[in-house]
């Protein structure tokens, strides 16, 4: 079964550019974003309590809907191949169930980070794996793999920033980002077919086959969802501080884990500093959410 590539991911530096003068994609660039900018869909809640700035403009460039339609698939020939090879856990399974109520809790506060997570079919489910993994796809399927449950030992608090770190990948649209550079670059579309009618663009989210299971973000898509699984956890009743504890566990766990999720989400010392510097701005809202 082809494993995904976006556990919080590779943290390594975008492929360079070297290959096409600067200033034709610096000036393409300007131009796309001077375009697409007001038809942004997904802004910066006013009550966010993390900053991670507005999400990409081109991620306008392709179709919300084709994308989460091919996502789906996808997911569903995942589940299906791994049904049959009884690897999908079953729904009265503990782990399962765990994991769907951790689901419940942080998915009511999906919507101020996309409005469009509102008219998602979630789906959570457990695949039977040594693989230290976990993923959302765009359009709200997630899964998870009981190696990463099992390795690392992880209470519901850690459980639960892995899951809304996953979910914010999702929420904040990275893979729809990363599809729309990818393919604007490699397929040299007019600025024109890219604005007005999106051209060959439209068409690729159809098309997508199992690219949605290869993609790599960036460093800063993987710091945006960091920070945002961070604030959907704590808006959720669980414990900021099991965002340090948890990297703390990766760093410690890397070298014996297995392959999947350590080996494309390396654990660094800037990482945790990042989370330990905003914890203390969703302390506020987790000491709230257990009030309620």
């Amino acid at each position: 079964m082809a494993l995904p590539s976006c556990f919080i991911c590779d943290l390594k530096s975008p492929p360079s550019s070297a290959s096409r003068p600067d200033h034709v994609w610096s000036a393409r660039r300007g131009f796309l974003l001077a375009g697409t900018a007001a038809a942004a869909g997904s802004v910066l809640p006013a009550a966010a309590q993390v900053d991670v700035g507005q999400a990409s403009a081109l991620r306008n460039l392709i179709p919300a809907e084709e994308l989460e339609g091919a996502a789906n698939q996808q997911y569903a020939q995942m589940m299906s191949e791994a049904n049959t090879k009884k690897l999908l856990l079953p729904a009265g399974h503990p782990q399962v169930q765990r994991l769907r109520n951790i689901a419940r809790r942080i998915i009511p506060h999906s919507p101020q980070w996309n409005k469009r997570a509102t008219e998602w079919k979630w789906e959570v489910n457990l695949i039977r794996s040594d693989q230290v993994n976990a993923f959302c796809m765009p359009g709200g399927k997630i899964a998870f793999y009981t190696g990463i449950l099992e390795k690392l030992q992880l209470t519901d608090d850690e459980t639960a920033m892995i899951m809304g770190h996953e979910m914010a990948h999702a929420l904040r649209e990275h893979a729809r980002a990363r599809v729309a550079k990818s393919s604007a670059t490699s397929i040299g579309l007019s600025i024109a077919a890219q604005l007005f009618g999106l051209g060959q663009l439209g068409d690729v989210a159809a098309n997508l086959g199992t690219q949605l299971l290869t993609l790599k973000f960036s460093r800063e898509d993987e710091t945006e969802a960091d920070l945002v699984g961070l604030e959907l956890a704590a808006r959720s009743a669980y414990r900021p501080q099991a965002s340090v504890s948890l990297w703390q566990k990766m760093a410690s766990n890397s070298g014996g884990a297995g392959p999947g999720f350590l080996s494309t989400h390396p654990s660094g010392p800037n990482r945790i500093r990042e989370l330990e510097s905003n914890v203390p701005r969703v302390q506020g809202l987790y000491e709230q959410a257990r009030k309620g």
